[in-house]
């Protein structure tokens, strides 16, 4: 684990008993082998292993006191006593609103009844996951940078560029100039021409896509502010990111590529991003967005002759 994640991740007050469920799922990946068994354990049993002192959970993990110890202060946590006073509220609030016995793991012959109800509890999860992991003061720091721009350049490819360009559209709404790229040569011609005052935002599931850390990376040596949304923290885009907005990393699955869960948690992090700008900008805001409206109307109501 990088010194990164773990200033991103520690410090500052314990998780709430709700996010430490998300915080696993996003850490998780990059976490030693010995650690991940930890983090699984807490998370998948939180009832059993709330029961179990720091010496308990090592035997049933096969790693060693240090090792929890470690994995409790990379999640957030002081110590392990901290930890297992959060799984004990964790199991308390399972018991008392016990999630439905449905997981995201699609059959090729699932009624369709059932790919529904999967979906629709796993997109509910990703957006739990996302929103108590989401690092409020580092959301606040984006949204003053944005709406203070004067240029915005966004970055995406693939899935992440249907993101951009909705994020894109409705900063346009609002009166802001925002830009969204998913052409990989023309987003680094772009870049080459922000500077201080102008601002960039990369959306990398991976946060390794290198047509994304690219551009993100001219426009941070030029001087704009650069904001990375990922679900990979400890990813190369940090490197070249101001602000980092850390989106759920789900479970993938051959029916159900990571694509789709992470597009959820990145759209939810973009309205977080507009409503912050709207709310920071109103007075400029609340007219420009009238008026798209307003010469849009035509479009939607049936002409009159």
């Amino acid at each position: 684990m990088t010194n990164d994640v773990k200033e991103i991740f520690s410090g500052g007050a314990p998780p709430a008993p709700a996010a430490l469920a998300a915080k696993v799922r996003t850490l998780a990946p990059s976490m030693t082998r010995s650690m991940q068994r930890v983090a699984e354990a807490v998370a998948g049993d939180p009832a059993g292993c709330a029961a179990l002192t720091v010496t308990g959970l090592a035997e049933l993990t096969g790693t060693s006191e240090a090792t929890v110890v470690r994995t409790a202060r990379l999640l957030g946590y002081p110590g392990y006593r901290d930890l297992r006073l959060a799984l004990a509220g964790l199991a308390a609030q399972q018991q008392s609103g016990r999630a439905p016995a449905v997981t995201a793991d699609i059959a090729v012959d699932d009624p369709i009844a059932d790919v529904v109800a999967k979906l629709a509890y796993d997109e509910q999860q990703t957006l739990a996951d996302t929103a108590a992991a989401l690092d409020t003061i580092q959301l606040g720091a984006a949204v003053g940078a944005l709406a203070g721009a004067r240029r915005i350049d966004v970055y995406g490819v693939g899935a992440s560029s249907l993101v951009g360009q909705d994020l894109a559209q409705k900063l346009l709404r609002i009166g802001l100039i925002a830009h969204a790229h998913t052409d990989p040569h023309l987003a680094v011609t772009n870049a080459v021409q922000l500077r201080s005052g102008d601002a960039a935002v990369a959306i990398t599931h991976s946060g390794s896509t290198g047509d994304v850390i690219e551009p993100l990376r001219v426009a941070f040596d030029h001087g704009a502010t650069t904001i990375a949304i990922t679900g990979r923290p400890d990813g190369p885009i940090s490197q070249y990111a101001d602000h980092v907005l850390t989106t759920s990393t789900a479970r993938e699955s051959e029916l159900r590529p990571a694509a789709m869960s992470s597009r959820t948690s990145q759209l939810l992090v973009v309205d977080c991003l507009f409503i912050g700008i709207a709310q920071r900008t109103y007075e400029t805001a609340a007219p420009a967005l009238s008026a798209s409206y307003e010469a849009l109307a035509h479009r939607h109501n049936p002409r009159t002759r």
